[in-house]
């Protein structure tokens, strides 16, 4: 089990004040590690707080992702907050904007890639910086059943998912034989704020539901395992690989 323990790492992640990132973030501080949160909302500092009060080491830093300088200056204080000394990098942070395809704005498509590609982009290589020095250090992208299919109304997302798979695979080859492993989760239909579309049409929730081989929805619980798998010296050989948590639905 020494192989999963990650208790005294230092992680990064954002997106982490709901959803997917927040269980996330609580599974990593059950698990030890010191956590900074990178987001936007405000109300994140509450959730903060409630962590330190039962004793989890937790920090926040504020910044909106889809402004350049500010999230590098956020990802700046973050690392200061780890003494310097990064472990763990886990970017979550996404959107999700609807529309036709042939009617798809470019300024939405634009938000979507700048949050979701190009702020993931980004953090990965400020995270190589601080951790190839140490020759160690893992990083951990959220990619999405949209890294293969096309979706519907979401063309700008599935084109921000399908990025971030494939900079999870050139990272990889990079930085693998310089002691850093890149690698990416894809989470299945989740039952979530993003998905709340998708779970209140009754006739896309069973079409979904019925492909599913596990027969639910995901949840947030379901990713901590593998975040942590990938986090800890037990992934040290796993290197750009996309790994589906979807229930099975991709094997249908």
């Amino acid at each position: 089990m020494n192989l999963f323990n990650i208790k005294g790492k230092n992680a990064i992640i954002t997106g982490a004040n709901r959803g997917l990132g927040k269980g996330v973030a609580e599974g990593l501080l059950d698990a030890g590690c010191h956590v900074v949160i990178i987001a936007r909302n405000t109300k994140t500092q509450k959730i903060v707080d409630e962590y330190k009060k039962q004793g989890k080491e937790c920090d926040v830093v504020f910044c909106d992702l889809a402004n350049r300088e500010e999230r590098g200056k956020a990802f700046d204080t973050a690392v200061s907050l780890c003494n310097g000394k990064l472990d763990i990098l886990v970017n979550v942070a996404g959107v999700q904007i609807r529309h036709p395809a042939e009617e798809f704005p470019l300024a939405d498509f634009d938000k979507v890639m700048e949050i979701n590609l190009n702020a993931t982009y980004d953090y990965c290589i400020r995270a190589a910086q601080v951790m190839l020095p140490n020759k160690s250090g893992k990083i951990i992208n959220f990619a999405s059943m949209l890294s293969w299919f096309g979706g519907y109304t979401v063309s700008a997302y599935a084109a921000s998912k399908g990025g971030v798979a494939q900079i999870t695979k050139a990272f990889s080859n990079e930085w693998a034989s310089k002691g850093l492993q890149v690698n990416a989760i894809a989470p299945g239909y989740m039952d979530t704020d993003m998905n709340t579309a998708l779970v209140n049409n009754p006739v896309r929730n069973e079409a979904i539901s019925k492909r599913i081989p596990a027969q639910r929805w995901g949840t947030a619980e379901d990713v901590i395992g593998p975040v942590i798998f990938l986090a800890s010296d037990a992934s040290n050989y796993l290197n750009g690989a996309i790994i589906p948590v979807d229930g099975g639905y991709l094997n249908r």
